[in-house]
């Protein structure tokens, strides 16, 4: 099974090296490694040349935000499985594809797991840790969403589904799983594990601003997929996240 991962970044000179080591140096080698960068002007590119062998694919071009470079990047990618490590995160441990690889069975469509949130500066620093669980029919109602960075999804419903819609800003994966798992109703595992190292400081949560867009974007991400929320869904979103505190 190939598995595609797909990094995108900006300006991201200071962490990109830990990201890119974090791929090459996973225990599981069919992996096709895909680096999306959205022109940057600092030392980001030079960074990434240094590992042009181990690197599949490298485009480096001016988009449209986040979203819009990883659906190039999902354009390009040619594995069976797709997944996501942004240019400030690193993969828990080395052998975390490998695990996904052997929990993706063939009449599974998604794959999630656990995340931690760590400082920025200390990668063995757990600020906050992201514990998921196992899907149920309805249970983005009751505000449940898996984390996005511990995401994995077949090629093949990209291409039958969809990709990310760029007019929800940065609510655009939580529209994308939201569509995946109840309009869609593919077929998911949870894998109880951890799979991603997150710095804290991500866009959507870096200001009450982008807080109250995002949850503006939440709302309409139902509405275009003709779905009803109950009258506490968007409340229960954020309550929810306060465990990852404990």
């Amino acid at each position: 099974m190939k598995v595609s991962i797909i990094t995108v970044c900006f300006n991201s000179q200071d962490t990109i090296k830990e990201t890119i080591e974090s791929v090459i140096s996973q225990t599981y080698k069919n992996i096709e490694y895909i680096v999306i960068d959205g022109k940057s002007n600092d030392g980001t590119c030079s960074v990434i040349n240094q590992f042009n062998t181990s690197i599949s694919k490298f485009v480096s071009e001016k988009d449209n935000g986040i979203y819009d470079a990883l659906n190039k990047g999902i354009r390009m990618s040619t594995g069976d499985i797709v997944g996501f490590l942004h240019a400030d995160d690193v993969f828990d441990n080395k052998t975390v594809i490998e695990k996904v690889v052997k929990s993706f069975d063939v009449n599974i469509d998604i794959l999630y797991g656990d995340i931690n949130y760590v400082n920025r500066t200390n990668l063995t620093k757990i600020v906050r840790k992201w514990k998921s669980s196992t899907y149920s029919k309805n249970k983005f109602k009751w505000g449940w969403m898996p984390p996005h960075t511990s995401f994995f999804l077949k090629r093949t419903s990209y291409l039958k589904y969809g990709l990310y819609n760029l007019n929800l800003g940065t609510s655009a994966d939580y529209e994308l799983m939201l569509r995946m798992f109840e309009v869609h109703q593919l077929s998911s595992v949870y894998l109880p594990s951890n799979i991603t190292k997150m710095r804290m400081g991500g866009v959507s949560n870096s200001s009450l601003k982008n807080r109250f867009y995002a949850n503006k974007n939440d709302k309409k991400s139902w509405i275009i997929n003709s779905l009803k929320p109950y009258w506490f869904t968007f409340l229960l979103k954020p309550l929810l996240k306060i465990k990852q505190f404990i």
